[in-house]
């Protein structure tokens, strides 16, 4: 079902607001179908960091501004692991934040809030374990602290990723605006 939303008087098109998402229904969205053209936007698989979005909510979360949770689940021929280390693979720790950056975004056009997506920055990333090919299900949350409304749409959230029910690292201050 797709809903109309006015934001600063600009109508666009979004999908209906769900509490989850299925990888099928992620996909739509990096295929720019989910928000309209012009507006937030997954990657692809193989860039695409996660399989489903398990919950997100607009109250709630540490700061009550609002959370996403989504998960990916691990196989040992992911294309990462047999170059992030020969001989010691890992999930690059940059893949992991830049699923925190995706899932910000996404949530900012789930808001219905228009703009092309992109991340700014981060704050504090503490890293205290690895992503490895033993590993069965990698899990994010994203807790937001302030979603600003002006020039741009900008959310600031602080993020940790799980490995097998294991902080493995943390990011504070995620921040990802949406730009007309």
């Amino acid at each position: 079902m797709i809903c109309v939303s006015k934001t600063k008087g600009v109508l666009i098109n979004m999908a209906e607001q769900k509490s989850s998402y299925t990888h099928e229904e992620v996909l739509t969205c990096g295929r720019g179908e989910m928000f309209g053209p012009g507006n937030a936007q997954l990657p692809l698989p193989p860039m695409l960091m996660f399989d489903r979005i398990t919950d997100i909510s607009e109250t709630g979360g540490e700061k009550g501004k609002g959370y996403i949770r989504a998960d990916f689940k691990i196989h040992k021929d992911l294309w990462f692991f047999p170059c992030h280390f020969e001989g010691d693979p890992v999930m690059p720790g940059c893949l992991g934040l830049d699923a925190l950056w995706q899932l910000t975004g996404f949530y900012l056009g789930w808001l219905g809030e228009p703009g092309k997506g992109r991340a700014i920055s981060t704050g504090e990333v503490k890293f205290t374990g690895m992503v490895t090919p033993e590993t069965k299900l990698v899990e994010y949350e994203i807790d937001f602290k302030r979603v600003m409304r002006g020039r741009l749409v900008l959310g600031i959230a602080n993020g940790q990723v799980k490995a097998d029910g294991e902080t493995v690292f943390t990011a504070q201050d995620l921040r990802v605006a949406l730009f007309q």
